[in-house]
């Protein structure tokens, strides 16, 4: 074993000083000297920081899961009861994903709802888009004004010059 650590106490030095300069400053005496290197102040303060809010994470989430599994644990089946339905989350067997889809995730149900009136409004417009095609044709085909166009008129103005009117019809007499 001696000879083990001793090869190794070698081989350290050789493989550190190998081929490299290093600077020193001298101190007051000959034999002392101080070797100049870059800090690892920074290095240092990183893994610090790492190791420190990896464990304020990891040891609450290894705790909680850690429980769950031996105090809790996985779901059994069994039978429904009559006029009982599931909700959506109950179809999970473990307790976390159960927690999971009910409180983070969406409802799948109403996630396929949603893409279902996407899809029809996706038919509307095309429709839509199908119709105006023809119109153009059309107006094409029979040479008809280029536009087409609703403007809409405000009905609160029309019934004022409606009244105006039918007042100066009394007033003239005709």
């Amino acid at each position: 074993m001696a000879i083990w650590s001793a090869l190794r106490a070698l081989a350290a030095r050789s493989s550190v000083n190998a081929g490299v300069t290093v600077a020193k400053r001298a101190m007051s005496g000959h034999d002392r000297t101080f070797a100049i290197e870059p800090s690892r102040w920074q290095w240092n303060r990183f893994k610090d920081y790492f190791h420190y809010y990896c464990m304020l994470g990891l040891i609450p989430v290894g705790a909680v899961i850690t429980l769950t599994n031996v105090f809790v644990g996985p779901a059994t089946l069994s039978e429904i009861p009559e006029g009982y339905t599931p909700k959506y989350w109950e179809y999970y067997r473990h307790p976390i994903s159960r927690w999971i889809a009910r409180y983070i995730l969406k409802n799948p149900q109403e996630d396929y709802e949603k893409y279902l009136h996407m899809i029809f409004e996706e038919q509307e417009r095309r429709l839509i888009r199908k119709l105006e095609v023809e119109i153009k044709e059309k107006m094409k085909e029979r040479q008809d004004y280029q536009a087409y166009y609703y403007r809409p008129i405000t009905a609160k103005y029309h019934r004022a010059t409606r009244d105006t009117a039918e007042y100066l019809d009394t007033v003239r007499g005709e």
